[in-house]
């Protein structure tokens, strides 16, 4: 099933000079740059009538029409799954998400995601891209997530990923005692060898995450991060790249280990963790609509918590034995 796309705009004189494919992202500002230049490449998108490069210039006054189709989903199937939603109006929608969740349906997850249970809950998602998905938290990751329910609403949130302004911290534990924060610059792409891993690599996309110690127990630390790029696997691949991987990462946490002389509670906890330790805790972002600044915070999930506990009583028991 698609949707008929008709859009039809003059360019205005102060545009004399202007490549096509700049001007019509200002003329057409609800619709990605990406989504505009595949419609000026197929055709979709005419001036004067006729196809034109992205990159012809323009001298104003000419007309700009758009015929254009948007696939609506229909591969995916809205199912009824629970939803922990923190905010919603007609634009965005922002949950929290449980771990086990996967956001985009794929190869051994077919159904039973996020996607799946936005369409239920919102049908008339199925008409932006991805379901309105603008970002992704791994399947084990816990926390907030903002979702589009329109496509200018998508095009403003990606704007603001790009640029940076969007705010996105998490919390984590991590093995081994940090001293301090700090800030890991690592440039991040595909494992050369491990193709399902992310690595550090040198010919890789700029990746920029900062963190700061919170609490340190005995062989553990407590730390808030904060992004600056989103890269996949971003925050677990820099922890373990600086010798500090997630408490319970079945892939970049390394060989299990179990501090000396901790407690039996602590030995079932720690065992029984088999998951990457991080929560998306804090949100911010511009209102795509409003434009006025938003922000949503929310408490770490059981699992992170009842961690958390038995780590500081082992070390309180441990310093009060010696």
């Amino acid at each position: 099933m698609s949707e008929q796309v008709q859009l039809q705009a003059e360019v205005p004189e102060e545009m004399y000079g202007l490549r096509l494919d700049q001007a019509v992202a200002q003329l057409f500002p609800d619709y990605s740059r990406s989504r505009l230049q595949g419609w000026i490449k197929d055709g979709a998108l005419t001036v004067d009538g006729e196809v034109r490069r992205p990159r012809d210039k323009l001298n104003g006054g000419e007309t700009v029409r758009v015929e254009a189709q948007l696939e609506v989903m229909e591969n995916h199937i809205a199912q009824e799954i629970p939803l922990d939603i923190i905010y919603e109006d007609e634009h965005i929608l922002v949950l929290n998400k449980p771990a086990g969740l996967v956001v985009h349906p794929a190869a051994g997850h077919a159904d039973g995601t996020l996607l799946n249970a936005l369409l239920h809950h919102c049908p008339d998602i199925a008409q932006v891209p991805r379901a309105g998905i603008v970002h992704r938290l791994d399947r084990d990751t816990t926390g907030l997530m903002v979702v589009a329910k329109t496509i200018p609403a998508q095009t403003d949130l990606v704007a603001q990923l790009q640029e940076r302004s969007m705010g996105r911290e998490y919390e984590a534990v991590v093995n081994g005692l940090m001293t301090g924060g700090g800030c890991v610059d690592e440039p991040m792409g595909r494992h050369p060898r491990h193709r399902q891993k992310m690595a550090v690599v040198g010919v890789g996309k700029e990746a920029v995450t900062h963190y700061r110690l919170l609490e340190k127990f005995r062989a553990h630390s407590h730390i808030r991060l904060k992004l600056e790029t989103g890269r996949t696997h971003q925050i677990r691949v820099h922890m373990a790249h600086i010798k500090y991987p997630l408490v319970g990462d079945p892939l970049y946490g390394g060989r299990f280990q179990l501090p000396k002389g901790c407690s039996g509670a602590m030995r079932e906890v720690l065992k029984n963790f088999k998951r990457q330790a991080l929560h998306a805790k804090r949100l911010e972002l511009w209102h795509p609509a409003s434009g006025e600044p938003m922000a949503w915070e929310i408490d770490l999930p059981e699992d992170m918590q009842r961690l958390l506990a038995v780590l500081k009583r082992d070390a309180e028991t441990y310093d009060y034995e010696l």
